[in-house]
């Protein structure tokens, strides 16, 4: 739709222009290159194509992804200022960051989830076994032994590897990095046995044997993998860690904003190009309503909040 047409209900609400008649700004809680901000350059340059506005994409990284979070909160709710939020900053960092000036639930207006993948539990070639029920049985009969990498504490990375050492009881040690390659530099060279890593930069090293892959956090097989079984298939019934990405604005944004948004976006979702550009970065393109976003987020907080406590996770 053209962005003369676009928000046509504005003018009936006493709006003098248009929405948008300035550009529009999404913040992205990580640096340039990570998960988070591909995602947003991805959904940034059709939307920007659909609205007639420029759509910039902002980094803002730092404390986790918390930083972007509560500046977007604190923005003004006119749809000018959006989030790419991730299951890291709006569904763990409350449980892991309490004082947050933030409420995932509360300081958002949902938009649509955009994506979902999965991490992938992989073990380097040293360590002997090739299941999971088989490396169930190695961590109880070596407690304390097992050393498992993340890509830092509080990340999904870390959650998957706790979640899983809560449901199997077993005692693995974390060893948090500063970021995925140096996690998985140490994983590589033996420094390390086992991650909770992202399906995409681990599958180069399992398709060249340099890491054996165990099975996946997601409750369905990932397409680039389908012959790899859930870890929930595997003996862990119902173990599943999702990591998404979705778009909200501040809370108090107009619903005629968040809906044409929804619309918007949605379409390009399911745009072909879309689609097979997400699967290269082994992402499964996930729109629907705001409603639906709104109670998967909630549901997401409370799970990982739980886990959260169980663990004894503490912010670093």
């Amino acid at each position: 739709m053209c962005a003369s047409l676009f928000f046509v209900a504005w003018a009936a609400a006493g709006q003098a222009q248009p929405y948008p008649s300035k550009p529009v700004r999404v913040l992205a809680p990580f640096p340039a290159g990570s998960g988070v901000d591909i995602v947003a350059r991805m959904i940034g340059a059709p939307l920007s194509q659909a609205v007639g506005q420029t759509v910039v994409v902002d980094n803002r990284p730092g404390a986790n992804g918390t930083i972007a979070c509560e500046l977007a909160a604190k923005s003004a709710p006119d749809g000018y200022t959006l989030l790419l939020g991730n299951a890291s900053t709006l569904a763990m960092a409350p449980g892991l960051y309490p004082r947050i000036a933030y409420d995932p639930v509360k300081s958002f207006a949902p938009i649509t989830l955009i994506a979902h993948s999965a991490n992938v539990l992989v073990v380097h070639p040293s360590v002997p076994a090739s299941s999971v029920p088989a490396l169930i049985a190695l961590a109880k009969g070596r407690p304390g032994q097992l050393n498992y990498g993340s890509a830092g504490s509080g990340n999904s990375t870390h959650l998957a590897a706790e979640l899983f050492r809560l449901m199997a009881g077993v005692n693995i040690v974390h060893v948090p990095y500063k970021g995925t390659p140096p996690m998985l530099t140490e994983l590589l060279a033996g420094q390390i046995q086992l991650s909770f890593t992202s399906l995409v930069s681990a599958l180069p090293h399992i398709r060249q044997s340099r890491l054996r892959a165990l099975g996946v956090t997601s409750l369905a097989r990932a397409a680039s993998l389908p012959e790899l079984p859930t870890i929930s298939e595997s003996g862990l019934k119902g173990y599943e860690v999702t990591v998404w990405q979705g778009l909200v604005a501040p809370s108090g944004t107009r619903s005629a904003i968040v809906a044409e948004l929804n619309r918007q976006v949605t379409v390009i979702l399911r745009s072909p190009d879309l689609r097979e550009r997400f699967a290269t970065q082994g992402l499964d393109p996930a729109p629907g309503t705001p409603e639906q976003f709104a109670a998967y987020l909630a549901t997401e907080v409370v799970k990982w909040t739980k886990v959260i406590k169980q663990a004894g996770i503490v912010p670093d």
